[in-house]
């Protein structure tokens, strides 16, 4: 699991959108651009709400089908105490294995009241969710594939181990960013450093915002600006 962060690194985290979050990454080059955030088959439901920062607890599902042993998340509740190993704040990933992921929602107004009380700040899933004024109300982080009337026959299968939703690859404890844009990984290892670099990279953008903008405008002053980043 990886290292845990100061309230304080993790509060300024969350004080950045997510492409400010997403491009500082890239500017310290320790993964392809095209990896570590979650594509467009899952959104966010609650825009409004704050951005989310917090350590995975990722859990696998199924739901399609009748289960061999179980016949509901409620039947077997050992993975909650693998939940609060990991460090607080907490985000569940949910990867539904399905033939038909998203039929079914584990997440929904009675599981995400648990969820809540066992230090998690939000979700993530390529499957479903209901009762979504009831978990909006809450202030719970949600980013789904789907919404769901029922939550036909979801069972868990495994926990703690990796998943991977909407082409992102999660680890138990690696920390997220998410708000309205996506959700995505941040390396541990950097992420004390993100904010400055995302200062320094929008103080760049706002140069080139302000010649944009600015009467006098012409191509000039925009090489100009362009030149000095």
């Amino acid at each position: 699991m990886n290292a845990t962060l100061s309230s304080e690194i993790l509060g300024s985290l969350g004080s950045l959108d997510a492409p400010a979050v997403a491009n500082a990454i890239e500017s310290f080059d320790v993964r392809l651009r095209n990896e570590g955030f979650a594509n467009n088959s899952i959104r966010c439901l609650f825009p409004h709400l704050p951005r989310l920062v917090g350590y995975a607890a990722t859990v696998t599902i199924r739901g399609a089908n009748p289960p061999v042993g179980a016949h509901a998340y409620v039947d077997r509740i050992d993975w909650w105490n693998y939940l609060l190993s990991v460090p607080a704040p907490r985000v569940l990933v949910i990867q539904d294995i399905s033939s038909q992921p998203g039929l079914g929602a584990l997440l929904g107004e009675v599981h995400v009241n648990i969820l809540r009380a066992l230090g998690c700040v939000g979700a993530a899933t390529n499957g479903a969710a209901r009762d979504l004024p009831a978990i909006e109300s809450l202030g719970f982080g949600l980013f789904t594939a789907a919404v769901s009337v029922s939550h036909s026959y979801v069972h868990l299968v495994d926990f703690g181990v990796p998943v991977q939703i909407a082409g992102m690859k999660v680890r138990s404890g690696d920390l997220l960013h998410g708000d309205l844009h996506g959700i995505q990984t941040v390396p541990t290892s950097i992420a004390s450093q993100l904010p400055a670099a995302a200062a320094k990279m929008q103080a760049v953008d706002q140069r080139l915002i302000t010649a944009c903008q600015a009467p006098d405008f012409n191509l000039e002053k925009l090489r100009r600006a362009l030149s000095r980043e």
